[in-house]
């Protein structure tokens, strides 16, 4: 099986006979890290070290994606925010940005150019050469997360509340910084684009806020990226799912928080009854988006048995996911074992 191929294929929307399992989020966790030798932080700012990382669960777990980076930083620091690379189990964070104001936000000239981005361009070419038929996902930050890194989460949401005009214009310069990025990552072919958003999740912002300030910008994006592309928002998005999945991306990810059934009829209904005057017509209507999960990081795959994580698994394809993935971003200390069983339940339900 072409595992490149097989992934492509569904996310145009082609029927495949087994179903790809990746990671579409953060996969660096510490055995890894000290089975290869590209241990964080390193691995945050060495292309050599994020290549061999990034793929290191390929090649210790079979899982059939190399996937690179490990944060969600690159772009701020990129701006002028001063970032702090973390340790072997600790990922980076922004610790300060230049900007106090909204208004202040500005994409810097040489922003392709600084910062780690050179480090993930190359990075994405050290894969590409070694690799002939794995996907290559690279991650990058959504333009409403990227503009509270460059805020400050707490700002961003008082902005919400007072001054929606300003933090829309703060947005736009994020969504510009967004464009440039996924532009150079098109130059280097990467196969996959995955938009992460997790400041947009319902569990912080009101849905009607994403639906009227992030959706949008995200909808903009996703026109912008010629590559396949996937949308993953943290937290419970069933109340935003039929909007996520609307809005041009190939698949959606989501965690174990959503009830991928009842998903997929919402997303079926929300977008049939759009067609149909309010009537919800499900069976007619093909989904827009793939949806991708949804075994839990928190739990399973971090602290779980093997049986477990064969359970969710399994599950999971009863429940008609469109591609096995971890929920969200792997937690550093999740043991490869039971990266090795998710694969070896996907294995068992397709009698490989």
């Amino acid at each position: 099986m072409n595992l490149k191929e097989n992934l492509l294929s569904v996310l145009s929307g082609e029927n495949v006979d087994v179903a790809p399992v990746i990671s579409v989020t953060q996969l660096g966790i510490v055995e890894a890290m000290e089975k290869t030798g590209a241990m964080w932080p390193e691995a945050h700012k060495d292309s050599e070290k994020m290549a061999k990382l990034g793929s290191s669960l390929y090649e210790l777990a079979g899982l059939e994606c190399a996937r690179i980076p490990f944060c969600l930083t690159v772009e701020a620091e990129a701006m002028g925010a001063q970032v702090d690379l973390g340790g072997k189990d600790k990922p980076p964070q922004v610790l300060n940005t230049p900007f106090s104001n909204a208004d202040d936000i500005d994409i810097p000239d040489n922003f392709l150019e600084s910062g780690r981005i050179p480090t993930v361009l190359k990075a994405v070419e050290i894969l590409k050469e070694k690799y002939d038929d794995l996907p290559i996902v690279v991650g990058i930050t959504g333009p409403f997360t990227l503009t509270g890194h460059l805020l400050g989460v707490e700002n961003l949401v008082r902005y919400l509340k007072t001054d929606i005009d300003e933090v829309e214009d703060a947005i736009e310069n994020s969504l510009d910084a967004c464009m440039d990025y996924a532009e150079a990552l098109s130059d280097v072919e990467v196969d996959v684009v995955c938009v992460a958003e997790p400041t947009a999740s319902p569990e912080l912002i009101d849905p009607l806020q994403f639906k009227s300030i992030v959706k949008p910008r995200l909808e903009d994006l996703a026109g912008f990226i010629d590559e396949k592309k996937v949308l993953h928002i943290c937290g419970s998005t069933q109340e935003i799912i039929h909007d996520m999945a609307s809005i041009g991306y190939d698949g959606i990810s989501v965690e174990e928080k959503v009830d991928i059934v009842k998903a997929k009829e919402d997303i079926e209904c929300g977008i049939s009854s759009l067609k149909s005057g309010g009537k919800c017509l499900p069976n007619t209507i093909n989904t827009p988006s793939k949806i991708i999960g949804n075994v839990s990081t928190s739990q399973t795959l971090f602290t779980g048995s093997i049986e477990d994580v064969k359970t969710e698994t399994k599950k999971a394809l009863d429940d008609g996911i469109a591609i096995l993935a971890p929920s969200c971003g792997l937690a550093p200390l999740s043991p490869i074992a039971n990266i090795k069983a998710m694969v070896e339940a996907r294995n068992e339900y397709y009698g490989l």
